[in-house]
Protein backbone atom coordinates (compact mmCIF):
# COMPACT_ATOMS: atom_id res chain seq x y z
CA UNK A 1 0.00 0.00 0.00
CA UNK A 2 1.06 3.69 -0.80
CA UNK A 3 0.33 6.54 1.38
CA UNK A 4 -0.04 10.33 0.35
CA UNK A 5 0.89 12.77 3.37
CA UNK A 6 -2.27 15.32 4.22
CA UNK A 7 -2.10 18.59 2.93
CA UNK A 8 -1.73 20.02 6.76
CA UNK A 9 -0.54 24.10 7.61
CA UNK A 10 2.12 24.14 10.72
CA UNK A 11 4.07 26.56 11.96
CA UNK A 12 7.68 26.10 12.02
CA UNK A 13 10.68 28.47 12.88
CA UNK A 14 14.43 27.83 12.22
CA UNK A 15 17.22 27.50 14.78
CA UNK A 16 19.86 29.90 13.77
CA UNK A 17 22.25 31.57 15.91
CA UNK A 18 20.44 34.23 15.43
CA UNK A 19 17.15 33.57 16.06
CA UNK A 20 17.92 30.51 19.26
CA UNK A 21 15.94 33.02 21.81
CA UNK A 22 12.67 33.64 19.32
CA UNK A 23 13.01 29.42 18.82
CA UNK A 24 13.28 28.68 22.39
CA UNK A 25 9.86 31.32 23.41
CA UNK A 26 8.26 29.24 20.34
CA UNK A 27 8.94 25.78 22.09
CA UNK A 28 7.78 27.18 25.41
CA UNK A 29 8.07 24.69 28.38
CA UNK A 30 8.20 21.80 25.80
CA UNK A 31 12.23 22.18 25.66
CA UNK A 32 15.60 23.04 27.78
CA UNK A 33 18.67 24.75 26.27
CA UNK A 34 21.99 23.38 25.98
CA UNK A 35 25.37 23.30 24.20
CA UNK A 36 26.76 20.27 22.34
CA UNK A 37 30.33 19.25 22.31
CA UNK A 38 31.51 22.02 20.12
CA UNK A 39 29.57 24.53 22.30
CA UNK A 40 27.06 25.32 19.89
CA UNK A 41 23.50 26.22 21.05
CA UNK A 42 21.50 23.16 20.78
CA UNK A 43 17.93 22.43 22.32
CA UNK A 44 16.80 19.46 23.72
CA UNK A 45 12.94 19.50 23.09
CA UNK A 46 10.25 16.93 24.48
CA UNK A 47 8.56 15.01 21.66
CA UNK A 48 6.05 12.54 21.32
CA UNK A 49 8.64 9.88 20.57
CA UNK A 50 10.96 11.31 23.82
CA UNK A 51 13.55 13.69 23.72
CA UNK A 52 14.86 15.00 20.57
CA UNK A 53 17.72 16.87 19.96
CA UNK A 54 17.55 20.54 17.55
CA UNK A 55 20.40 22.01 16.08
CA UNK A 56 21.32 25.05 14.43
CA UNK A 57 19.83 25.01 10.89
CA UNK A 58 17.48 22.77 12.17
CA UNK A 59 13.72 23.84 11.96
CA UNK A 60 10.91 23.46 14.99
CA UNK A 61 7.43 22.67 13.67
CA UNK A 62 4.71 22.90 15.87
CA UNK A 63 2.57 19.74 14.71
CA UNK A 64 -1.14 19.48 14.33
CA UNK A 65 -2.03 17.76 17.71
CA UNK A 66 0.32 21.36 19.50
CA UNK A 67 3.37 19.56 19.76
CA UNK A 68 6.95 19.93 18.67
CA UNK A 69 9.69 18.20 17.17
CA UNK A 70 12.63 19.16 15.55
CA UNK A 71 13.56 18.67 11.76
CA UNK A 72 16.69 18.75 9.94
CA UNK A 73 16.55 21.90 7.09
CA UNK A 74 16.76 19.20 4.04
CA UNK A 75 14.29 17.04 4.88
CA UNK A 76 12.22 20.27 5.75
CA UNK A 77 12.78 21.62 2.29
CA UNK A 78 12.06 19.10 0.38
CA UNK A 79 9.04 17.86 2.83
CA UNK A 80 7.40 21.61 3.25
CA UNK A 81 6.58 24.94 0.92
CA UNK A 82 5.97 28.38 2.47
CA UNK A 83 2.40 29.31 2.74
CA UNK A 84 1.33 33.18 2.06
CA UNK A 85 0.36 35.14 4.60
CA UNK A 86 -3.80 34.60 5.31
CA UNK A 87 -3.90 31.25 3.48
Amino acid sequence: MMFRKRPVVVEAMKFTEEDKDRCYNFVRCSCSADRDATGAPVLQIQTLEGVMTANLGDWIIKGVAGEYYPCRNDIFEQTYEEVPDGA
